[in-house]
């Protein structure tokens, strides 16, 4: 009977053993997929987040979108209380414009603007990602009919 017992016991360790290098391995692969969001007023609070991919959402301020040469836009995201100027290359969603929530995807650099890859504008009259009308409601900058979803 101990002899049952005892292999009893070393599967039990093996599969508890697998399971853990296998929920080792998944976390893993995800930190490198994790993208966290900030408005520019938590980028602001925050210090600089240098080097660091993240997502900024907010804004785009009113007379802040400059285009340039080579598909190169430079623009600035604004929740009222704290604004980030972005620089971007690439073409832009058909619904970006100035005053219309966006979500900018890249990092942040030594100087302070955020030089972004993926720039995505909000797709109709009452969406917006959930964080950004979050930081948009803390600052009664929120002027959406929708909920935020």
């Amino acid at each position: 009977m101990t002899r049952r017992k005892s292999r009893r016991l070393v599967l039990i360790a093996a599969c508890g053993a697998v399971l853990a290098l296998a929920a080792g391995l998944i976390l893993s692969a995800m930190s490198g997929s994790i993208v966290f969001f900030r408005s520019p007023s938590e980028v602001a609070s925050q210090g600089r987040a240098v080097g660091t991919r993240f997502r900024l959402g907010g804004l785009v301020q009113e007379g802040s979108v400059v285009r340039g040469p080579d598909q190169r836009v430079a623009f600035a995201v604004t929740d009222s209380a704290a604004t980030v100027p972005v620089e971007y290359r690439g073409l832009l969603p058909d619904l970006f414009r100035e005053g219309q929530g966006v979500v900018a995807e890249g990092v942040l650099d030594a100087a302070g603007t955020f030089r972004a890859d993926t720039v995505l504008a909000k797709h109709d009259e009452i969406y917006m990602p959930r964080e950004v009308a979050g930081a948009l409601k803390q600052r009664g900058h929120w002027q959406g009919g929708g909920s935020g979803r």
